[in-house]
């Protein structure tokens, strides 16, 4: 009869990162510490190597990686070249409802919530009258209804779009752009367990004529009051 085998010691995590992971840790380490900015040229890969204790093809493997997410550009005659890397890029390419998990659409649906509301103050504070006449003149044309319904697509881009373009954040905007079509998808597909009903409601039309006092507290009140029957749908 075998003998039962002494209770095993806690062991500790075994980390399974791999070289290359590592490797790309260390360089954006190296850039931090070193406080290197954008066209600054980053060592040689023999060098990185050496300091690393790794062989080349790791570090090349790394720094492609890092070239792969717009952060460094490879110059002949220079070498690897620090660059301001595109922070949406990678997001991009997966903002699609086709393959987000339903939890993850709905969050998305309601990160786009909580930027219309966030960003009021920088619309009230760049605003000028022509924005006002051209959302006014938008207003004018679009559907608004007294619900979240109707709710086009086009005319949702045409004036809220404007919006984040007034704003002057060019990652509100590129951000806008690809949340709306997921927004897009959640409201009429069917994952908001709550139907859209009837409720204090504020028009396009209302919400120019709000923003023309340039007073960002009303104007926030305001979008949340316009985006109301959206936020009905997601909260108890």
């Amino acid at each position: 009869m075998e003998e039962n085998s002494p209770e095993m010691e806690k062991l500790g995590s075994i980390d399974t990162s791999s070289l290359v992971d590592k490797a790309e840790q260390r360089i954006i380490q190296y850039i931090q510490k070193n406080k290197m900015t954008v066209g600054d040229v980053l060592p040689k890969e023999l060098d990185l190597a050496d300091n690393l204790g790794v062989s080349r093809t790791v570090v090349r493997e790394a720094l492609l990686r890092l070239k792969t997410i717009g952060l460094i550009e490879s110059i002949k005659h220079k070498g690897a070249v620090l660059r301001n890397p595109d922070v949406l890029g990678s997001l991009r390419k997966v903002f699609h409802p086709s393959i987000l998990d339903n939890e993850t659409l709905k969050d998305m649906f309601e990160m786009r919530l909580a930027l219309e509301v966030g960003m009021a103050d920088f619309i009230v504070n760049n605003i000028t009258d022509e924005d006002l006449d051209e959302l006014d003149n938008i207003a004018n044309e679009i559907v608004s209804g007294d619900t979240a319904y109707p709710w086009q697509v086009e005319d949702e881009i045409k004036f809220h779009g404007k919006l984040y373009k007034i704003s002057k954040n060019r990652i509100l905007l590129e951000l806008q752009e690809m949340l709306i079509p997921i927004f897009e998808y959640v409201h009429q597909s069917g994952l908001l367990e709550k139907d859209i009903v009837k409720g204090e409601f504020i028009s396009h039309k209302e919400l120019v004529d709000i923003l023309r006092l340039r007073d960002a507290k009303a104007y926030r009140t305001a979008i949340r009051k316009h985006l109301n029957n959206h936020f009905a749908r997601i909260l108890d």
